[in-house]
């Protein structure tokens, strides 16, 4: 369960929103030194996080996902890919990509 900060990835939620996502990794988390947090967090970089409670992995932060600088490269451990489609259990996944057609657009 991802809770989302709005960003050219996630304008097809709502800010704040919880979506599910599957998660398919068992060791990797996101970690980052003092600065490149402070950093990250302050230029709203972080665009992802596990809602509380469900941060699988002890990422810093609950952090789930982040964009660089320019906002336009995304990177995120869950998989919302695994549910976009009703017949697939779900299709919360489905606004990342949708967001993503519309950065393409």
């Amino acid at each position: 369960v991802l809770a989302l900060v709005i960003s050219s990835f996630t304008c097809r939620y709502q800010p704040g929103q919880i979506i599910r996502s599957p998660v398919a990794h068992h060791d990797g988390n996101y970690f980052a030194d003092a600065d490149t947090l402070a950093r990250i967090e302050g230029e709203g970089q972080v665009v992802f996080r596990y809602a509380e409670g469900t941060n699988p992995n002890g990422s810093i932060n609950d952090i789930a996902g982040i964009v660089n600088s320019q906002g336009n490269v995304l990177g995120l451990m869950p998989h919302p890919e695994n549910l976009i489609e009703a017949a697939h259990g779900g299709t919360d996944g489905r606004g990342l990509f949708e967001s993503a057609l519309g950065i393409a657009a």
